[in-house]
Parts: C-alpha cells; sequence; structure tokens
C-alpha cells in the first residue's frame, strides 16, 4: 500500500479523493492555494462525514480515522515524502501545466505524479515533468466516494510500472479502473458531455423545460439522474471546460458548447457548488423546488 499521498486541490473531487485515500489507511496531505483554504477544505470534510455518521452510514470510529489521516497543506515543497500525488485541480490547462512543474521541483524521482483532469492531455502535461514516465492521468467520477469507476489514461511516455501502480492504488480504494488512451475526454466524457450539452440545446431551443428534459431522459432512457442535474452537479464551469477543450482538440462543431452552458457560466450560475445553475440549491446542495 502507498503510505504517503498529497492530492493537490481541496474542492468537492480532491476532498472526496482524499476521503477515499484515507479510508483506505493512506496518510493524506491536501493541499490548497494557502493554509486558510486547505484547512477550509479539511473542515468540510470534517462536515460531510459528521452528517454520514449522524445517519447512521458511517461509524464515528471509522470517522475519526479518516480525518486523523488527512494533514491541511499550503507549501509545495512539504511534498516531498509523497509516494503518490493525484492533482485535482479546477480543469484549466494553465493551471495543471504549473503545478505539475512545480510538483516536478519538489517530489522524489520515484514519485508518481497522476491527473484527476478529465479531458487535458496526460502527454502534455507529463512533458513540463522531468519523470514523465511517472505521469498518469487517474479520472475518478463525481462524487467519488460513491462512484466506483476510475479511468486510467496512459500519456506517450507513462510506463507499465507507474500504471500497474496507479491501477493497484485505485483497486486499494476499491474502486474499478478501465484503461483509455491520452485521446481528450478520455471514454467517459467523450460519450457523457455531448450529451449534456445536447440536453443544453435542447433547453436552449425551448423543446421542453429543464424539468421535462431531465425526466425524459431518466425514465425514457433509463438514467438514474437528468443531463442538467448531472451538470449541475458536476459544475456547469467544468461542462464547459471539457468542451472546450473537445471542440479545440477534435475540431468537430458537434462538441461546440451551447450558447446557453456559456452564458450560465458568465453569469455564475456553476450548478450545486454556487447553489444556482439549471436548478436552484440549498447551502446543503439540495435542490428547492421553485
Amino acid at each position: 500500500m502507498v503510505s504517503q499521498i498529497a492530492v493537490i486541490g481541496g474542492g468537492q473531487m480532491g476532498r472526496g479523493i482524499a476521503q477515499v485515500a484515507a479510508a483506505a489507511g493512506n496518510q493524506v496531505k491536501l493541499l490548497d492555494m494557502d493554509q486558510a483554504a486547505a484547512e477550509a477544505a479539511c473542515q468540510r470534510l470534517e462536515r460531510t462525514l459528521g452528517r454520514l455518521v449522524e445517519k447512521g452510514k458511517l461509524e464515528k470510529e471509522t470517522c475519526d480515522g479518516i480525518l486523523s489521516r488527512v494533514t491541511p497543506e499550503s507549501n509545495y515543497s512539504n511534498l516531498s515524502d509523497a509516494d503518490f500525488v493525484i492533482e485535482a485541480a479546477p480543469e484549466k490547462e494553465e493551471i495543471k501545466l504549473k503545478i505539475f512543474s512545480s510538483l516536478a521541483e519538489v517530489t522524489k524521482p520515484s514519485a508518481i505524479l497522476a491527473s484527476n483532469t478529465s479531458s487535458i492531455s496526460i502527454t502534455k502535461i507529463g512533458a513540463i515533468t522531468k519523470q514523465p514516465q511517472n505521469v498518469i492521468g487517474m479520472h475518478f467520477m463525481n462524487p467519488v466516494p460513491l462512484m466506483s469507476l476510475v479511468e486510467v489514461v496512459r500519456g506517450l511516455p507513462t510506463s507499465d510500472d507507474t500504471y500497474q501502480k496507479t491501477v493497484t492504488l485505485a483497486e486499494s480504494f476499491g474502486k474499478t479502473t478501465i484503461a483509455a488512451r491520452d485521446i481528450p475526454g478520455f471514454i467517459v466524457n467523450r460519450v457523457l458531455i455531448p450529451l449534456l450539452n445536447e440536453a443544453c440545446y435542447a433547453l436552449y431551443e425551448g423543446l421542453g423545460t429543464a424539468e421535462d428534459i431531465d425526466k425524459g431522459v431518466k425514465l425514457g432512457l433509463n438514467h438514474p439522474m437528468g443531463p442538467l442535474a448531472l451538470a449541475d452537479l458536476i459544475g456547469l464551469d467544468t461542462c464547459l471546460a471539457i468542451a472546450r477543450v473537445l471542440h479545440s482538440e477534435l475540431g468537430d462543431d458537434k462538441y461546440r458548447p451551447c450558447p446557453l452552458l456559456r452564458q450560465h457560466v458568465a453569469a455564475g450560475w456553476l450548478g450545486r457548488k454556487t447553489q444556482r445553475g439549471f436548478y436552484a440549491y440549498n447551502e446543503l446542495g439540495k435542490r428547492i423546488v421553485e
């Protein structure tokens, strides 16, 4: 088992990855832009786990064990002992490249550097590091503690050893892995984003209300969640960022982001995390019926 794991980014995905890593018995450093942000992320994780304890879905002892193994961090230089680093920063290429450039300066040569990116080239990310053979994609699904899948994406130089260690780590978290080529969108988002984007176009063109579009997909296609509600869960800014990468890199207009999606992001209506997207939400992320 990998004993020292660092997670970069204290948002919803980063906290979820830190949770499953710590639950598997690993020591985890959760790094964010500054110490206050990192501590706030740990506090949010504590509240999330506390609610599970209150509902009887998690033992108090298990909760305490997880939290004891997660440490807030803001200094890259303190990641020198990390065996495995998982980046879960916003889906912006310039941010991720900057993070991996910083990691290359402080991590030990044997450390595996993984990105939770859902669309950006792993080969390009690895190229700015000193050990591109140790760089890999580890794309978790949202919400991380509940979703069983991890896409493992090999860049061109990624070694077999890095791939096998990544699969083993994901499996130790209780996840199932699939292998995906390093082509924009990989497997899941190559299929998912056009669906979400088309649902946005359906709303934009007045084919139905958000409620009816989601209900139609849930009942007509047997999906557990409607596409607009799912986009709100993922984050509309993230959906837009992925669509832009697909459109730019693959050059096919079927990936062209819907103007309504662009407009929501411009308004700051990003979904559950801002309490407004295609639907309205309370501070706990529960939908408000209007």
